[in-house]
């Protein structure tokens, strides 16, 4: 591996920690804030930040090609939709946190990981059966962190359940449309249509108010600013320096900083059962992304 492939390493490490951060924040916010509310505003900062980035990368590549630039209508049609799972996955999401703790919701939210895989059967990419024991691992670890003693699933952590299924899904989503336009165009434009989604119901089911936007302005700060827009752009140059296994593994470490913030500033903690729920999990999501023998092949042929 050579040392350019490294030097991204500490910027993925970054950005799964303000990602993991970004759980706090998000529990914070339901102080002030319903969550159509917050994720109106935070995609609204998201997109807003994400402006300038673009301005001067075109500004910097004059002579890009067409489908790089605004005119290009696969975009337009990926940003919508992308900004339509958004909406829905990150309102479970949002509403969930109110009912769980940051740490169960982080490594909730990254089953999605998974799930992926699985949702690519009806793409007829099949999974390797390396998935499945994933898959196996992961719901022993779910029902170890979610199950409580009359063996019910919380309600908050069945809603972010829900929303890893909408992030997968747009995940999948973004993988057939990226190749073909500027991903931080579609970055910007999936907050866009993820705003405006989520503002229809924030009126029609919330009271918002300049009172409890100000409120939540600290939380809103770091899920727009640190969360979307660098969080974001971090993530797209990392993995350029990055070999894609080391790349996914960094991630993952979202779900531990979660829990380590949740317990460090909100002091929540989890329970020993809850916390081996959590390491199945983890080891399953790790494994998951782990190349499967045609990969690595491709990618020997590649070199």
């Amino acid at each position: 591996m050579n040392a350019r492939k490294l030097s991204g390493a500490p910027m993925l490490l970054l950005t799964a920690m303000i990602w993991g951060g970004a759980f706090v924040a998000q529990s914070m916010s339901t102080d002030f804030v319903g969550p159509f509310t917050f994720n109106t505003a935070r995609y609204t900062i998201g997109a807003v930040v994400l402006l300038p980035i673009i301005f001067l990368t075109d500004r910097r590549n004059p002579g890009r090609p067409e489908e790089l630039g605004w005119r290009n209508p696969k975009l337009w049609i990926a940003g919508v939709l992308c900004g339509f799972l958004i909406a829905i996955a990150a309102a479970f999401q949002q509403a969930g946190i109110q009912y769980t703790t940051v740490g169960k919701a982080g490594f909730i939210t990254t089953l999605y990981v998974i799930l992926v895989p699985i949702f690519s059967i009806f793409l007829k990419k099949k999974p390797s059966p390396l998935i499945w024991l994933c898959v196996l691992l992961a719901v022993c670890g779910l029902y170890l962190l979610c199950m409580s003693e009359t063996a019910s699933i919380n309600f908050g952590d069945l809603l972010v359940l829900c929303s890893g299924l909408g992030f997968a899904i747009q995940i999948l989503v973004v993988d057939h449309y990226v190749l073909h336009m500027d991903g931080v165009k579609l970055s910007f434009l999936q907050f866009f249509f993820s705003a405006v989604f989520s503002l229809l119901p924030a009126l029609f089911f919330e009271s918002p108010t300049t009172a409890g936007l100000l409120g939540a302005w600290k939380p809103l700060f770091y899920t727009g600013v640190l969360s979307c827009g660098i969080g974001y752009t971090f993530q797209i140059l990392g993995q350029q320096r990055t070999d894609p296994t080391v790349a996914s593994i960094l991630m993952c470490m979202e779900s531990v900083f979660s829990v380590l913030f949740g317990w460090l500033i909100l002091h929540q903690a989890l329970s020993p059962r809850e916390l081996f729920g959590c390491a199945l999990m983890f080891v399953a999501v790790l494994l998951a992304q782990l190349p499967s023998p045609k990969q690595k092949a491709a990618a020997a042929n590649c070199d």
